[in-house]
């Protein structure tokens, strides 16, 4: 708790310093100084091992840095190329592909998933309200956060796509833009993980193992801030989880969101806009979390392995700017109940937004 306090001074202290008292004219590099050094004051007081960041802007990185350690054993630190599971925040991922299959026709966003031919649970849920998280119970609120419910829709994008998932999202996401440093789950870590034949050639599955040998070690931090090795069992990618990526290599999927190179201009709209049920305005759209902070139209994600790793990504899609936070612990997130689908909560969130906004 006390470390809590501690980093509630660290934001409530920025609020009240004349760089952000007021509204000056925005220039993201003139944030960058302040940005760097409250982000590790912040790790360091919510006790991550490392973490890295990078700030993104019309899909060019204007700035990355690596803060503590990829392992502390070792002493290696964490750099803006160092690897981490990036836990839910695999879901935009299946988003990008899923809405590209609406666009191909092969799937409605109004249909029941249980239409398609397979069996999900709640086969009922259309693709919209699983990838906006709506609650389907009329009794209770519109918004749930259901990762589990999410994870069946990389059995809907093998009916639109007929190959294993994570051949989508190899070829369709990860080759196509160069993200040479991610891996669609890290099973294939193991040189004798049982594959489809012809799933992967023999020198992408080299380049795999050997981003996976540069994984950064995920940590469990006790309340004293005291870190321990989590062994996360191996797993393949999936809609809501397996993927490891970088800060750099996220970037360029950003990057490529921006240039409408993944999806049309207007379905990235749609996706982007937050949902309606009930009459209720959600706080997703469709595979993003969308909120608005002083007037400005926030898109985000957060992941989590618990128990060794997290992510956060917030945009601004009028500025086309975006941070990337990748750590080796899941303190980045768990710490601010991110899942209840506001923001604000997280104070790396409020440190950024009151800079950018």
């Amino acid at each position: 708790m006390r470390k809590l306090f501690g980093v509630a001074s660290l934001v409530v202290l920025l609020w009240s310093t004349g760089i952000t008292g007021q509204q000056p004219v925005f220039t993201p590099f003139g944030i960058i100084p302040v940005l760097d050094s409250y982000l590790e004051a912040l790790r360091q007081q919510t006790a991550i091992p490392g973490m890295s960041a990078a700030l993104v802007r019309d899909g060019v990185v204007l700035w990355e840095k690596g803060y503590g350690f990829q392992n502390v054993a070792t002493r290696l630190r964490a750099t803006p190329d160092t690897p981490y599971m990036v836990g839910e925040a695999a879901g935009s991922l299946a988003a990008v592909l899923l809405l590209q299959c609406v666009e191909q026709r092969h799937l409605e966003l109004d249909r029941p998933l249980g239409q398609y031919g397979i069996q999900v649970p709640d086969g009922n849920a259309t693709l919209r309200q699983v990838l906006s998280h709506t609650n389907l119970d009329p009794e209770a609120e519109p918004f749930l956060y259901n990762p589990e419910r999410y994870a069946q829709l990389a059995r809907v994008m093998e009916r639109c796509a007929p190959q294993p998932y994570r051949k989508s999202v190899s070829h369709r996401i990860l080759n196509r833009l160069a993200m040479v440093d991610s891996v669609p789950g890290t099973d294939l870590r193991d040189p004798d993980v049982e594959l489809q034949d012809g799933l992967f050639e023999p020198l992408e599955l080299e380049r795999y193992r050997r981003v996976m040998a540069r994984l950064a070690t995920g940590y469990k931090v006790d309340s004293r801030g005291r870190a321990e090795v989590t062994q996360v069992p191996p797993t393949p990618v999936s809609a809501v989880g397996g993927l490891v990526s970088t800060v750099r290599d996220l970037a360029k999927l950003d990057g490529a969101l921006d240039a409408d190179l993944l999806l049309l201009e207007e379905t990235t709209a749609q996706a982007w806009q937050p949902v309606v049920h009930r009459g209720a305005t959600m706080p997703t759209g469709l595979g993003w979390f969308v909120q608005t902070h002083r007037g400005q139209r926030v898109v985000w994600t957060f992941g989590v392995v618990p128990n060794a790793y997290s992510s956060l990504i917030i945009k601004l899609p009028e500025r086309n700017l975006t941070l990337i936070l990748l750590a080796n612990s899941d303190r980045l997130n768990t710490l601010f109940m991110l899942q209840q689908g506001d923001l604000t909560r997280s104070l790396f969130a409020q440190l950024y937004l009151k800079l950018v906004t």
